[in-house]
């Protein structure tokens, strides 16, 4: 048979539909494969894990069939129940794809214990900052008569004084006595009458 005649046969032509069949099947599975591997247009939705419980956030990850990662505990927050979340990662109503990993933080049990610094005659605007660095609060401040203006003389928690090193709770509110820088420059006065008349008068000898 002429190659001509091969090209133009019945069979050859079957032969071309059935390779073409095949390729086409095989590229369609391939396809299929990738979709169903990567979960291909199914995503879903991350909840909102704000203020749960580490066993209700984990009840509502397998709801949706997410998975959690714990990566440590933050700083207390009285505004967030004890141990529960307080951060996640990625946020509420992202779009991920089935067994994705949920990073969370949780909060603390309660406040640490901080040491208050030496701030005694150190100034009152050297003295707030690095009371605040420490998470603590500043409450009321009250001047006292003292040269010094300004300067840090005391410090105190409900009534209490505070040495340098003490401990107290984070987030504590310290009250501060400082100078009003006004001691030591008030002199009495005396009237001038006062001392003319006081005054021994003068003798001729």
């Amino acid at each position: 048979m002429s190659l001509r005649k091969y090209f133009t046969n019945v069979v050859f032509f079957k032969q071309v539909a059935i390779a073409f069949a095949i390729v086409v099947s095989l590229v369609f599975l391939f396809l299929w494969w990738i979709a169903f591997s990567t979960n291909h247009g199914q995503e879903i939705t991350v909840p909102n894990l704000n203020k749960l419980s580490i066993e209700d956030a984990e009840d509502r990850l397998d709801d949706v069939d997410l998975n959690y990662v714990l990566l440590d505990t933050m700083d207390y927050d009285a505004s967030f129940p004890k141990f529960s979340v307080v951060k996640q990662d990625p946020l509420a109503g992202a779009k991920v794809k089935s067994g994705r990993k949920i990073y969370i933080k949780i909060n603390a049990g309660g406040f640490s214990m901080v040491r208050i610094p030496n701030l005694i005659e150190k100034t009152l605007r050297q003295a707030e900052p690095n009371l605040r660095a420490i998470g603590l609060q500043i409450g009321l401040i009250k001047y006292v008569p003292y040269i010094g203006k300004d300067m840090v003389l005391r410090l105190s928690q409900e009534g209490k004084d505070l040495k340098p090193g003490d401990k107290v709770l984070k987030s504590s509110k310290i009250d501060i006595e400082v100078g009003d820088g006004k001691e030591g420059f008030i002199e009495d006065e005396v009237p001038m009458e006062e001392i003319d008349s006081t005054a021994t008068p003068a003798t001729n000898e």
